[in-house]
C-alpha cells in the first residue's frame, strides 16, 4: 500500500484516474499489478493497492508512468 501525502496543487480525484491509468498501461514490463486506489480530497491524499515484487519496483511504475511517486510504500499481507 502506498500513500501520497499531498496531492499535486489543483489535482482532481479524475486526475487521480488518469495516472492510475498511466500506472495500468506501464506495469505488466514490471510484473507489477495496480489494483486499486482511493482520493481523500479533503486531505489531499492518495492510496494505492499496488502487487509488486519490491517497493522499489511499484516506485519505478509510479515514477515512469507519471512522475507521482508515493511518499510512503508499507509492504502489508492479506488477511482474511
Amino acid at each position: 500500500m502506498d500513500v501520497h501525502e499531498t496531492m499535486p496543487e489543483g489535482a482532481t480525484a479524475a486526475d487521480v484516474a488518469g495516472a492510475h491509468a498511466e500506472d495500468l498501461r506501464v506495469q505488466g514490463q514490471y510484473g507489477v499489478h495496480y489494483r486499486s486506489y482511493w482520493v481523500d480530497e479533503t486531505d489531499g491524499k492518495i492510496f494505492c493497492l499496488v502487487e509488486a515484487p519490491d517497493a522499489e519496483t511499484a516506485a519505478r511504475v509510479h515514477r515512469e508512468s507519471h512522475g507521482l511517486v508515493a511518499d510512503r510504500i508499507f509492504e502489508v499481507v492479506e488477511g482474511s
